[in-house]
């Protein structure tokens, strides 16, 4: 029995020092010799100033202001925000684009919240981009602009998303219709392998990219 005992405890003791931290550390020390931008979390830099990731999406809002010209505050006391126009806007998040916590919202077809969140999305894209494309319809807008991803931080849009949104940039930076294609041909990541899915457009480098051309 004691010579049992023994011989569970090192092997625990064994198994733990290798599998928790000598192969960790290993595969941490290895991804930062081959790919240490990937390895940190592929965060972008602009003057020296890590400003986010190409992984993660962001939100891109403004307050919204009373009367008085003051931020307004919903009933929990948390400020009221809008779409900001000037920027390419990502697909919408559970998580409120929050990396900490990723997650998708778990809707199925028949499920009566999931009808009042895609009316509400589908609205306020028209609202948003309407103005700037007249002949923009419920059925011309593309399903990633009403619906969350997997993970409610996926940074891509789709081609016919972001063509639409190109019509607002703009019109609201006084740029180029060309110009703003340019930059999202750009920042366009093809299919994986070559193969799997489709071109997505990073909202977030695109979006870098915009403030450059504007400087």
């Amino acid at each position: 029995m004691k010579k049992n005992l023994i011989t569970s405890a090192i092997a625990v003791i064994a198994f733990t020092v290798l599998l928790g931290l000598a192969y960790p550390l290993a595969m941490t020390g290895i991804a930062q010799v081959a790919f240490p931008n990937r390895a940190d979390g592929s965060p972008i830099t602009v003057d020296g100033k890590v400003v986010g990731s190409r992984l993660l999406a962001q939100a891109y809002q403004l307050p919204v202001l009373d009367a008085d010209g003051k931020p307004k505050k919903d009933a929990d006391g948390n400020a009221v925000t809008e779409p900001d126009p000037k920027y390419f806007q990502p697909r919408p998040s559970q998580t409120d684009y929050n990396p900490n916590g990723t997650f998708f919202s778990n809707r199925g077809p028949n499920q009566a919240s999931a009808k009042f969140f895609y009316r509400d999305q589908l609205k306020a894209y028209l609202d948003l981009n309407g103005p700037y494309d007249r002949g923009l319809t419920n059925a011309q807008v593309p399903q990633d602009a009403v619906t969350t991803s997997g993970s409610g931080v996926d940074p891509h849009i789709s081609k016919d998303n972001a063509a639409i949104q190109a019509k607002r940039i703009a019109a609201v930076r006084k740029l180029p219709l060309a110009t703003v294609a340019r930059l999202i041909k750009a920042n366009t990541d093809g299919r994986s392998l070559g193969l799997l899915g489709e071109p997505g457009i990073n909202v977030t480098e695109l979006n870098l990219a915009l403030d450059r051309e504007a400087r």
